[in-house]
């Protein structure tokens, strides 16, 4: 959880890090993503420093340069999750003072979304 007004880039080291491991078949199980895609509001020297320091390929489109269109083929299913998640009304407007309220009607949404989406009910 962040306040309000806080960019979206401040907030991308800190996911990286929280990531657990990934599964694989065969092997250890990975402790971070090889790539990365992100659009221009997270392009900056300090961040493709870092996650190369870290490993990992920054797929980044640059200001001027690159329009961020190719990146639209590998964005649109992480896209639309969050309209799924605010289309349930406790949600869209931010209610509860305590974030674990927050947290646990999240939790309930994707909950019931991937139940509809398993048994093919509208949504």
């Amino acid at each position: 959880m962040s306040a309000a007004n806080v960019h979206d880039s401040q907030a991308l080291k800190p996911l990286l890090m929280a990531l657990p491991a990934i599964r694989s078949r065969r092997g250890p199980r990975r402790r971070r993503p090889v790539k990365i895609r992100a659009d221009k509001a997270y392009h900056s020297a300090d961040h493709r420093a870092w996650l190369r320091r870290r490993g990992i390929v920054p797929r980044i489109a640059r200001p001027g340069i690159e329009s961020g269109e190719r990146l639209g083929r590998h964005r649109w299913v992480i896209e639309r999750t969050p309209a799924w998640l605010l289309g349930y009304r406790r949600l869209t407007i931010r209610y509860e003072r305590h974030g674990h309220l927050f947290n646990a009607f999240l939790v309930l949404a994707a909950t019931i979304t991937c139940y509809r989406k398993l048994t093919k009910q509208p949504t």
